[in-house]
């Protein structure tokens, strides 16, 4: 009890109290008893009056932030819905942008080459333990892609179909020890054969071997393929001479060869199936039996 009249509240009250009591004189001595309990009721209900629309005004502001917090909720949601839209149809685009990009590829070749049967792939995996850039694409048996077939991109030879199933095939590159191409050079119109080379494969290039030491071949020259055996059909594109030296056994040259085409980065590739010429065999007399063991 002794808390309560030392309080704050019982203070309040007392002062109210008293003016109350002011006022009853005051009503008293000018004889207006209706004034007094006119202006009593305001003094004590106004307290109360303020009260209840500091709790009103803060429900309000609570129910509109709810109500806006809502609408920017519904915002988000709907901005998101536009973004994965978006991004949708930017992938479609890029899919459909690189099929026209091969389409168009596709149809400069064939009409250079309107011998070729061609069979467009898409590199689906590549081989983590292969120093030479191995890659499986989607095309195989039910494709009638064989093994042998030369993998090329229109800036030139990529590989050789190595071993074939229903669905796909493995390809290995012309980085690889395990193929040999036949080539000659553009210009000094020397032949030899062009194959991986372990100490250049992490450099992303082949080697020129068998080279005749008199050879005119110089750094810059373009490689084509020769043709010769039937495995490859002639003059695709093979790569660009870096470097000539003199081999270890000093009878002849050999040069350092970087491939025309992407080796590690190609995604999308075409497969000649048949060409006029083709013999069926392989490059490198192994691949055919390898693939089958």
């Amino acid at each position: 009890m002794q808390k309560f009249f030392k309080s704050w509240g019982f203070k309040v009250l007392c002062a109210l109290a008293v003016l109350a009591v002011a006022l009853m004189v005051r009503a008293a001595a000018v004889g207006d008893a209706d004034v007094f309990i006119s202006q009593t009721l305001s003094v004590i209900s106004q307290p109360f009056l303020k009260l209840s629309s500091y709790v009103s005004n803060s429900v309000n502001g609570f129910l509109d932030r709810f109500v806006r917090t809502e609408e920017v909720y519904l915002e988000n949601e709907e901005l998101r819905r536009q973004l994965q839209e978006a991004n949708e149809k930017l992938v479609e685009y890029e899919s459909i942008k690189r099929e026209n990009e091969q389409f168009r590829e596709f149809l400069q070749l064939k009409e250079n080459n309107p011998d070729y049967d061609f069979e467009t792939a898409t590199v689906i995996g590549r081989d983590a333990t292969s120093r030479f850039g191995s890659f499986t694409i989607d095309k195989g048996k039910v494709d009638g892609v064989e093994v042998a077939d030369p993998v090329i991109t229109s800036d030139g030879l990529v590989g050789i179909v190595w071993e074939v199933g229903f669905t796909y095939s493995h390809v290995r590159t012309i980085t690889d020890i395990s193929v040999e191409v036949g080539v000659y050079s553009i210009t000094a119109r020397d032949s030899g054969i062009v194959t991986g080379d372990i100490a250049l494969s992490s450099e992303g290039l082949c080697r020129l071997k068998y080279l005749p030491k008199n050879s005119g071949i110089s750094a810059g020259e373009l490689v084509v393929t020769s043709g010769i055996g039937g495995v490859f059909p002639k003059n695709l594109v093979v790569g660009t001479v870096r470097s000539v030296e003199l081999d270890s056994n000093g009878l002849s040259l050999y040069a350092t060869v970087e491939p025309a085409a992407d080796i590690s980065g190609v995604t999308d590739v075409l497969v000649i199936k048949s060409f006029n010429g083709q013999s069926g065999g392989v490059s490198s007399g192994t691949a055919e039996k390898e693939a089958e063991d």
